[in-house]
């Protein structure tokens, strides 16, 4: 059986030219294409966006911002409930250190009945774990923002407590012009009260027997008013101050071996005995004549 001839497929010199076209043509169309693809497509690998308007903006952005406020303008307080979430809820929302978790009546209602005015005392300066303010200062929160968050946690685990009344729009700015006088006041006396503590009279020890004073009352007010009306005369170094009924309840919670014990061994800003080197039963006594005074 005898096969057909083959001929070539490229028999013009016009069909050869097509095919070289085609050949270098169709390449160079598909790369085109592929790269308009690429190029418009969205990119979402690691350093894509590298050099975006949005990131080198940020990169050469300055470290420090300066944000300008006008103080004349009247002030707008937060509500209770900002205030909670940016500062409070902190401990407050898992219950950390000890705090009264957010919503739990049963943990709530021991402070609660303390009253309001121990509530606000308590945020305002601090208690256990827990720091003055919860950590902020009077320029971020006024006193009048924190009862607001606490009120706003208390009446949220259980409470029923009046919602406190704003402050007059003179008053925010008045308490600010105080501010600075206040502080070096309280300054000058807790200089004055270093200083006396410094010019303490050192006692001498008592007798190896450690015999009592025959007067104990006497020895006690001798020891004030030798040693600790320095500070707790003024109540400065946040000492009670002598006769400050409310002052020394908080301290008269605790057993009195602890009171002694403070007085013996320091706390605070206060050194061991005063500062003194007095007899411990004429230490005890003098912390003796300061409660009677303030009961």
């Amino acid at each position: 059986m005898s096969e057909a001839p083959h001929g070539a497929p490229i028999k013009t010199p016009g069909q050869l030219i097509a095919a070289v076209i085609a050949g270098f043509g169709i390449p160079v169309v598909v790369i085109l294409l592929l790269a308009i693809y690429v190029n418009n497509s969205t990119r979402t690998g690691a350093g894509t966006d590298l050099f975006s308007d949005s990131s080198v903006a940020a990169r050469i952005a300055p470290v420090a911002q300066v944000n300008i406020r006008d103080a004349s303008a009247p002030r707008v307080y937060k509500s209770g409930e900002e205030v909670y979430k940016a500062v409070c809820s902190t401990c407050h929302a898992a219950g950390t250190a000890g705090a009264p978790k957010f919503g739990d009546a049963g943990s709530w209602a021991p402070r609660i009945s303390e009253g309001y005015d121990t509530l606000l005392h308590n945020a305002l300066n601090g208690k256990g774990a827990m720091p003055a303010r919860g950590g902020t200062s009077p320029d971020d929160y006024s006193d009048f923002e924190i009862a607001r968050a606490v009120v706003y946690m208390a009446n949220n685990s259980g409470g029923k407590l009046q919602e406190p009344a704003q402050p007059a729009p003179g008053a925010a700015a008045g308490a600010s012009a105080a501010a600075p006088a206040a502080g070096a006041a309280d300054n000058s006396q807790a200089a004055a009260a270093v200083a006396a503590l410094a010019a303490v009279p050192q006692t001498p020890a008592a007798p190896a027997g450690g015999a009592q004073s025959a007067d104990a009352s006497q020895a006690g007010k001798a020891l004030y008013t030798q040693v600790c009306q320095a500070c707790h005369a003024a109540g400065v170094l946040n000492a009670p101050k002598f006769g400050d009924k409310a002052a020394w309840a908080e301290r008269l919670k605790e057993p009195m071996d602890t009171v002694y014990g403070y007085a013996l061994k320091g706390k605070g800003a206060m050194p061991p005995k005063g500062g003194s080197t007095a007899p411990d039963a004429d230490v005890k006594a003098a912390v003796d004549y300061m409660v009677n005074a303030s009961k």
